[in-house]
């Protein structure tokens, strides 16, 4: 394990509908470590989208505490939360969120322009394998292509970690794989930690450490001894 990249303890989060509450989060604790590769797998309302939205930035929780490196989060203002994701963290969801008038280059130079130390966004986008697609439209791409263009755009800031949600949820096994290799090749090349969270439990072969989530709750953490290539996974 590298240097601990988040900690969190005793995590909880409460949502109110009315008179009823929600509590997503039930005392989670975790530590995250420097260029791994973590699985959370879960069924629907287990929780694990509430804890990737706390450690991206994108909600706060309830109660507990969690510190990036050693910062904080837990009560840090908006300003600051901003300049958290816009220097250290890249989101990758499951719908692509791509400008359909802009072309793969200026989508990904949308992110560019505003990071520190950005890569140019060709060098992005031939990193997930489209050097020959810089100049395509949305429209003119596959989904899967135009999933690549989204990590293109997060891995362009050169995060300190990646944050996907259901990275693969829309799209066939296929066309799955050619995704998740991409982000496992930005994990391998520019040693960013990568977090994918997703019910498909066949994706946990990629990974260094599985997480299980249910209830609100981790109900295990398993260590691979070997994660393997998604090009090898048995789907």
């Amino acid at each position: 394990m590298g240097p601990v990249l988040f900690h969190a303890r005793g995590l909880t989060k409460t949502y109110h509908m009315g008179d009823v509450a929600v509590h997503a989060l039930q005392g989670v604790d975790l530590d995250l470590y420097e260029g791994e590769v973590v699985v959370i797998l879960g069924p629907s309302g287990s929780g694990k989208s509430t804890l990737l939205n706390i450690l991206g930035g994108l909600d706060a929780p309830s109660g507990g505490e969690v510190h990036f490196r050693d910062h904080q989060l837990v009560g840090a203002g908006d300003a600051a939360l901003t300049r958290y994701r816009r220097e250290h963290v890249g989101f990758v969801f499951q719908f692509y969120n791509l400008l359909p008038s802009l072309t793969a280059t200026e989508n990904v130079a949308l992110v560019t322009e505003i990071a520190e130390r950005p890569m140019p966004p060709a060098d992005a986008l031939h990193l997930v394998g489209l050097g020959e697609r810089l100049d395509h439209f949305p429209s003119q791409m596959s989904g899967g292509e135009q999933q690549r263009v989204a990590i293109a755009r997060a891995i362009a800031k050169r995060p300190d970690v990646l944050l996907c949600d259901e990275p693969t949820g829309a799209l066939d096994a296929e066309t799955g794989v050619v995704v998740l290799q991409a982000l496992a090749r930005a994990n391998r090349e520019l040693g960013t930690t990568l977090v994918v969270i997703t019910h498909n439990a066949t994706i946990a072969q990629m990974a260094d450490r599985v997480l299980r989530m249910r209830d609100g709750r981790i109900a295990s953490i398993e260590t691979n001894a070997a994660r393997r290539d998604p090009a090898e996974l048995e789907w």
